[in-house]
Order: C-alpha cells, then sequence, then structure tokens
C-alpha cells in the first residue's frame, strides 16, 4: 500500500470511531449502569445518560485512527496473494496488533467514561484529575490487560469475516459500498448482555461501514488531485 492509502486509513479510522462512539453513546452508558455494583437506578438510571461523553469523543478519533492504521500497515507488511487461503490469519494478525496497540488509547479513555457514568454529578475532568492524585498513570490502565484479552477474540472473528463479505458484496454488486430485586450471580454475570449485543451490531455496522465509506472518498480524492 500507498502512503495516501495509510493517510486514509487514519483519517477514516478515527472518522469512524467517532460516529460509532457519539451515535452509540447512551447504549454504552445503559450496559455500564446495568453491571455497576450500586445496581442500575443507583448508578443514575437513564438520568444523564450522556455523562462522559467528552471522555469518549476525545479518545474515539485517535483509538480507531491507531486501530486501522496499525491493521492496514500489518496487511501490507504481511502481504499474501489475495487467493491465499492464509488471507484469513493476516487479518486476525492485523487485527489483534491494531487492538493492543489501539487499547493503549482506549483504556484510559475507557476508565474515565466508565466512571463517570455511574457518578453522573461529576464532570470528566474531575474523574479524570481524580484518578492521576490518588491512582497515579497505572489507573488509567486499570484492567488494560482483560480488555486486550476481550477485544482480541471479536477482532478474530469479525475482520476475516468483515473482510471476506466485503469481497464477495463487491464481487456480486460493484457499487453497493457507495425497582430491584436481589440478583443471582449469574444475573451479575450478564448484566447489560442486551444492550451490549445491540451495540456491537449496530455499533460494526456503523463503524465498519463509516471507515471503509471515508477511507474510499479518500482514496478517490486522492486520485482525482493532480
Amino acid at each position: 500500500m500507498d502512503r495516501p492509502g495509510f493517510t486514509a486509513s487514519l483519517v477514516a479510522g478515527g472518522v469512524a470511531g467517532v460516529c460509532v462512539d457519539l451515535i452509540l453513546f447512551p447504549l454504552d452508558t445503559i450496559k455500564t449502569r446495568l453491571q455497576s455494583p450500586q445496581g442500575f437506578n443507583k448508578a443514575g438510571g437513564f438520568r444523564g445518560i450522556y455523562a462522559g461523553v467528552p471522555s469518549a469523543a476525545i479518545g474515539s478519533f485517535p483509538n480507531a485512527a491507531a486501530f486501522f492504521i496499525t491493521y492496514e500497515y500489518v496487511k501490507w507488511f504481511l502481504h499474501t496473494d489475495s487467493s491465499s487461503y492464509l488471507m484469513p490469519v493476516k487479518h486476525m494478525l492485523a487485527a489483534s496488533a491494531g487492538e493492543v496497540v489501539a487499547c493503549l488509547i482506549r483504556v484510559p479513555s475507557e476508565v474515565v467514561k466508565q466512571r463517570t457514568q455511574v457518578s453522573a454529578s461529576s464532570g470528566t475532568f474531575h474523574i479524570f484529575s481524580n484518578i492521576l492524585c490518588q491512582e497515579g498513570i497505572q489507573g488509567l490502565y486499570r484492567g488494560y490487560k482483560s480488555t486486550v484479552l476481550r477485544e482480541i477474540p471479536f477482532s478474530l472473528v469479525q475482520f476475516p469475516l468483515w473482510e471476506s463479505l466485503k469481497v464477495d458484496l463487491q464481487l456480486q454488486s460493484p457499487h453497493l459500498w457507495t425497582w430491584q430485586k436481589p440478583e443471582s450471580c449469574w444475573q451479575r454475570l450478564f448484566a447489560g448482555v442486551f444492550p451490549r449485543m445491540a451495540a456491537i451490531s449496530l455499533g460494526g455496522f456503523i463503524f465498519l461501514g463509516a471507515y471503509d465509506q471515508t477511507r474510499s472518498f479518500l482514496l478517490e480524492l486522492g486520485r482525482e488531485s493532480p
């Protein structure tokens, strides 16, 4: 891939990240509050549904941009013939590398965002300052390993499937892309599963769609420029 391709991936990834995070932020807030140990209502219920959005807005562009620039670079570095049976492996490796890099930005943003979502009376900057003062930089990266281990299996399935479906669809139609009660341990384990499923399904549609459309537009713009 040439340099303009990497630039397009960088910008398109950032745009896709901002789109999906801002559109689906209320679902993410509901999911976080359902999983809160203090319970959904005490965590804020449906009040302040956009609490923590500044953190998500600031972190979403560099997070998604870092993922896709790494993803595209690793794909380019591991160049394989398009007919090779190793193509899914290349996409798996590229997606895994992208998640490791993106989580360096995503985890601090998520830590601040989630604490703001369950404490809507406190602002994003106040939460961020408290974490730095009381826990240091390590506090911002609390859960980094578990987040990477959570994201990689999802990407191992999602991106080879996305790449395969994208090729198949383009071959078929080239223009297609233009009150509270006691909870059991199982209830707590699966708290927020339905908002999360909805967010993943709709989020993947918006995220990958916005990325692909923006990247195609930027590449076309680059070819038309003298």
